[in-house]
């Protein structure tokens, strides 16, 4: 029913500066709801009413409070567009609430269960991989870096002969910090084994940049090994 104004609406995302996962989600989403509609069996784009959205967004494919909340973000941002292309006389999605997401509590480890989790991965650092989860634990212990700035550090910010790295922060900054000489003295031979000048510092068994996954399975690995419990 809706593909052609889908598919529309999908190139003019492209064209209007949209991010790659924000038109990857709204193409997800706004194709569920195409099928939801099908269902429904609705001919007319105006046939479509509030109470179509409302289902679709609370009870079709019995979905989570994040996927409702990312349905009714891409349903008003496509209704702006049938709207502003004459499709619809209103936007009737912007009267769609956005569902109240419980903030959880974060756990912080204590000095001595941050030192179990150390002494766990130094046992293991006789491969590539468990030196650089030994490595990735000593710098959020010592430096208290985000762990998106952990992902996106490169060999070349690193300098481990003057003992300075160029750490990326939000909003694309990047800041000095002095390296520690215990992790000075763990980084070199890490460097040694990587065999490119440039590029991500922190790789995959694939050899591409760890992802955020990569990074979370390595505390629950090690804290479950342990014994520490999230």
């Amino acid at each position: 029913m809706l593909e052609e104004q889908i598919n529309d609406f999908i190139e003019y995302c492209k064209v209007s500066g949209f991010r790659d996962k924000s038109i990857e989600s709204l193409s997800i989403r706004l194709n569920q709801f195409n099928n939801f509609l099908k269902t429904a069996r609705l001919r007319k784009i105006k046939s479509i009413t509030y109470r179509y959205l409302s289902r679709f967004v609370a009870d079709y494919k019995n979905p989570s409070i994040h996927v409702k909340k990312a349905r009714i973000w891409s349903l008003r941002q496509f209704f702006h567009y049938l709207k502003l292309n004459g499709y619809v006389n209103e936007n009737i999605a912007t009267d769609l609430p956005y569902p109240k997401i419980e903030k959880t509590v974060p756990h912080f480890l204590t000095i001595r269960e941050y030192n179990l989790i150390l002494h766990h991965c130094s046992k293991n650092a006789g491969t590539f991989i468990g030196l650089r989860n030994l490595i990735i634990i000593m710098i959020l212990g010592l430096l208290g870096l985000r762990t998106n700035s952990i992902i996106s550090m490169n060999v070349q910010d690193m300098d481990v002969a003057v003992g300075l790295a160029w750490i990326k922060e939000k909003g694309n900054i990047k800041r000095i910090v002095v390296l520690p000489k215990i992790l000075r003295s763990t980084l070199k031979p890490y460097l040694e084994k990587i065999h490119h000048r440039s590029g991500p510092l922190f790789l995959s068994k694939h050899g591409k940049r760890i992802s955020p996954r990569t990074l979370q399975d390595i505390f629950r690995n090690a804290a479950d090994s342990i014994g520490i419990k999230g």
